[in-house]
């Protein structure tokens, strides 16, 4: 079978590895890194050049393509490949709207009846408006971006002074574009964090084990927000009563109002929630599989990936397997100097050719160069390992151990991604 993946980071090269594992794969990857290049052949298109892809798609008998990225599902890819008879994973243009504009989201979670915080929204237009509000509300709040702003559109601000400094940045400096032009201003949600995968038919449905993402810069939660700096999975703290509350009352209802609205849900409804005191609410949704999320799931499955994916996009879910080998994972990012703001790229990263069991160092931002491996990006590589016996603690000092080996000018990471649940396995005792 031939596979085309979409995308260049670290998920699509988590999915790639996955789908390396059907021994009648052969996969082709657009654009690809230097760390897929090792398993796929590399195709020179960009991820939202969909005519192009296309046109590939059409020329090398590609059986089947997973999108990876949000933007060419912005772009509407799906839509494009289907009306050409295409076999393709994710959702069309109208439902990806869920991730493309946050406003959209927020009323469709309103409409729906969906848990999530309560929430105002205003346009450039209603400036004037938006700081009457900010002045006479309590702190802290959420500020978003309603468009797509690579993961780093969100700011908790804690005075109407902040506020105001960060509408100067989407407003007046434009740092996100036209995607900050509408903002969305949501109450504060205290909680712990989970992102929960539902790849979906439409119809049907499978859940995938919940992670938990650690979006910011710097070690216990400071710094910047970016694209997210690790992640592990599953996260203890979604059980049972968590898990039914998010099926039922939100994805539930995202395949329930998307398919009533005219425009169904297909792919990877990316669940982002808080556990709060008054259950589990929607912090976010996304229309893909999360970055660094993908890294640390795909290793807890062993049904077949491939098949999964397929499964959604010829809507036969409902006769799919999901089964699971029982491990824990942590992904650490390594990234470049500087981001999520200006970073040098083009640094030769030296201790790849180390090998380790239950390891896997999947590539973000790197290219070949003269023969080198060398950065390209703010998120250079993730560094995933994985305890059989499912102990995130075993997990991250794998990951850990492993990221010492690997190097390049300007490197940094965190130092705590999985702390939440390694404390948690020293208070049960079973982190053996």
């Amino acid at each position: 079978m031939r596979v085309l993946v979409i995308g260049s980071g670290g998920r699509e090269h988590a999915i790639v590895d996955a789908v390396s594992r059907e021994n009648d794969a052969q996969i082709y990857c657009a654009p690809g890194n230097a760390g897929i290049a090792n398993q796929a052949e590399l195709v020179d298109i960009k991820a939202d050049d969909v005519s192009q892809l296309l046109r590939f798609v059409d020329d090398g008998r590609i059986d089947f393509t997973v999108v990876g990225p949000e933007v060419p599902l912005a772009a509407g890819i799906v839509d494009a490949f289907e009306s050409r008879g295409k076999a393709v994973f994710g959702p069309k243009k109208l439902a990806a709207r869920l991730e493309t504009s946050k406003v959209f989201a927020k009323e469709f979670m309103k409409r729906w009846k969906i848990p999530t915080a309560e929430f105002r929204s205003f346009t450039i237009q209603q400036q004037s408006e938006l700081i009457d509000y900010l002045k006479r509300s309590s702190y802290p709040l959420v500020l978003k971006a309603d468009g797509l702003a690579a993961g780093k559109g969100v700011s908790i601000v804690e005075s109407a002074k902040d506020a105001e400094g960060e509408l100067e940045r989407l407003f007046v400096k434009k740092v996100f574009g036209g995607a900050g032009e509408r903002v969305v201003v949501e109450e504060f949600m205290t909680g712990l964090e989970a992102s929960v995968f539902a790849i979906t038919d439409g119809k049907d449905y499978v859940v995938l084990p919940p992670a938990q993402d650690h979006k910011r810069a710097g070690d216990n939660d400071t710094g910047k927000n970016t694209g997210g700096m690790g992640a592990f999975a599953p996260t203890p703290f979604v059980g049972e009563r968590e898990m039914a509350a998010i099926r039922s009352e939100v994805i539930e209802k995202v395949i329930q109002g998307t398919a009533a609205e005219g425009y169904p849900f297909k792919g990877c409804l990316y669940c982002g929630m808080m556990l709060t005191p008054d259950g589990p609410k929607v912090v976010e949704f996304n229309v893909r599989f999360g970055d660094p999320e993908t890294q640390a799931v795909l290793q807890l499955i062993d049904s077949s990936v491939l098949g999964l994916l397929e499964a959604s996009a010829n809507r036969s879910i409902g006769s799919y397997r999901l089964n699971l080998n029982g491990a824990a994972s942590v992904c650490v990012i390594a990234a470049s100097k500087g981001y999520p703001d200006y970073h040098e790229n083009g640094k030769e990263i030296t201790g790849l050719d180390v090998k380790r069991q239950n390891v896997k160092v999947l590539h973000s931002g790197s290219k070949l160069s003269d023969g080198k491996v060398v950065t390209s990006g703010g998120r250079v590589l993730g560094v995933t390992g994985i305890d059989t016996a499912g102990s995130v603690t075993k997990a991250a000092e794998l990951a850990y151990k492993h990221l010492n080996h690997v190097r390049f000018d300007g490197m940094f990471y965190r130092h705590d991604i999985g702390r939440s649940a390694i404390e948690n396995e020293a208070k049960k005792g079973n982190s053996h």
